[in-house]
């Protein structure tokens, strides 16, 4: 077997690749209307696209590896990436870029892989820390991959962002083949297609009455129809899966106490992530003559970057510090640091440094929150369930940040003026900006305080039968 730094290495790799996924159109976002001639809500499917695919496709891939081998799955998952990109990199029309924009977005399902690979193939002892430095890659690629986006669309053609997109999954499918050993650990049964259209259809439906939300009306027929048939769905899709044989996802695995939880806490931290992702950069770059600083979006993004290095910096203390406080410890602290950072940016934002530590305090945050979730989700599974389950888990993160786009886009949106013919957020806006993100840390704080401490005797046993 390959040497077990090689293997975190290989799929940490792949974890910053499937997070820089959401940054990568973020410096030609205002400009897709013009690039791609269409309308703002026809170019806006570039994102909702991709965020609709990787809440369907994490769970679904987290299951069929589970099935047919991790790995396998993994490297599925890459080649969609380089498939995707390929098909953005070379469409001068707006339907290529959302296709190829879809296929980017399924390779967010290899963070959970990644995460319950390590599981099966790592020495105990090592663990923690592994997961902890796979997990944070989620907050760490978008940081990390927002300047290099920036940089890359101010040097290039817009398309070089594309293509960027395609070298690294190509150089990550050949790194996977040769590093990461092939998963002997499988569940068996068969594909529960019902199962897997149902929750697509749910996901689909409630998803795009969140990101769609504010464009169409709260109140439109459009988002009710979706939001409404979405849950409805989603309701029959949990009463059939409780009855057939080989469900899609084990839900009575899910509702057990310590992975409700922390799956519920899930969507209030990544809500507060997002929040951060949405709010920072647009105050860093709005004009001084209406609040903001007036910085470049690489500028901006150089101010952001640092909350990536501390995530990073921070994955293999949080694996250290699991062994001897405990997941739950590590996931207040880090609700905690968000709750900080949030109140001190409330406060304190008249200068570009005070931006810079609370983006420090968020990357403690998710650093420590993002460690903690799947360390208490694996702790509370069976060892064939830890794909289907951290799939689970990455979805609630991903309804989340969905969540926190719609919701704190509306709010820029709503409190805003009239500048040269653009509208622009008023201090009022961030005002409230900043209180939702840290209500969403205030709630994952709270539902935290309610995950057991300690594992149960099914909870230290997870792989006995129920």
């Amino acid at each position: 077997m390959p040497p077990q730094g090689a293997i975190v290495a290989v799929l940490a790799i792949a974890g910053l690749s499937s997070s820089f996924m959401f940054t990568l159109v973020v410096p030609i976002q205002s400009k897709l209307p013009e690039l791609l001639d269409a309308s703002r809500e026809d170019t806006a499917w570039v994102v909702t696209a991709t965020l609709l695919a990787a809440a369907v496709c994490t769970p679904i891939s987290g299951r069929l590896g589970d099935m047919y081998g991790k790995r396998r799955v993994v490297i599925a998952l890459l080649v969609t990436l380089v498939i995707g990109s390929v098909i953005a990199a070379l469409s001068p029309h707006i339907i290529g870029v959302i296709v190829g924009r879809a296929l980017q977005g399924a390779v967010t399902g290899v963070v959970p892989l990644g995460i319950s690979i390590l599981r099966d193939v790592l020495h105990e002892d090592r663990v923690d820390s592994a997961i902890a430095l796979i997990s944070a890659t989620l907050g760490v690629g978008g940081a990390l991959g927002l300047p290099i986006s920036a940089l890359v669309t101010e040097l290039s053609d817009w398309h070089m962002i594309f293509w960027l997109s395609a070298i690294l999954g190509v150089i990550q499918i050949a790194l996977v083949v040769w590093i990461v050993p092939v998963s002997v650990l499988r569940s068996g049964g068969r594909i529960d297609f019902v199962g897997v259209a149902g929750l697509a259809i749910g996901l689909i439906g409630i998803l795009l009455a969140i990101s769609r939300g504010n464009e169409w009306g709260w109140t439109s027929p459009a988002t009710l129809a979706c939001g409404i048939g979405g849950i409805v769905v989603l309701l029959a899709w949990g009463w059939y899966e409780l009855r057939v044989d080989d469900p899609l996802l084990d839900l009575r695995v899910a509702a057990r106490r310590p992975v409700l939880l922390t799956n519920l806490t899930s969507v209030a931290m990544g809500f507060s992530l997002f929040s951060s992702n949405v709010v920072y950069p647009q105050l860093l770059e709005l004009p001084a003559s209406v609040g903001g600083f007036g910085l470049s979006l690489l500028a901006a993004s150089l101010v952001v970057m640092p909350s990536g290095l501390v995530m990073m910096v921070l994955s293999p203390i949080a694996g250290r510090l699991s062994h001897r406080v405990g997941p739950r410890v590590l996931l207040l602290t880090g609700a905690a640091a968000l709750v900080v950072a949030y109140a001190f940016t409330y406060f304190f934002r008249t200068d570009v440094w005070q931006l810079l530590v609370a983006n420090l305090l968020i990357g403690v945050g998710i650093g420590f929150g993002f460690a903690a979730m799947p360390m208490l989700i694996m702790r509370s599974v069976p060892q064939s369930e830890t794909g289907a389950s951290n799939g689970l888990n990455a979805l609630f993160r991903s309804v989340g940040t969905s969540s926190a786009a719609a919701v704190v886009g509306a709010v820029l949106a709503t409190y805003s003026v009239q500048q040269d013919g653009v509208q622009l957020p008023t201090p009022t806006a961030f005002d409230v900006a900043f209180l939702l993100g840290g209500v969403g840390a205030i709630v994952a704080l709270g539902i935290g305080l309610f995950i057991p401490s300690r594992r149960s005797p099914e909870e230290r046993h997870p792989s006995l039968p129920e």
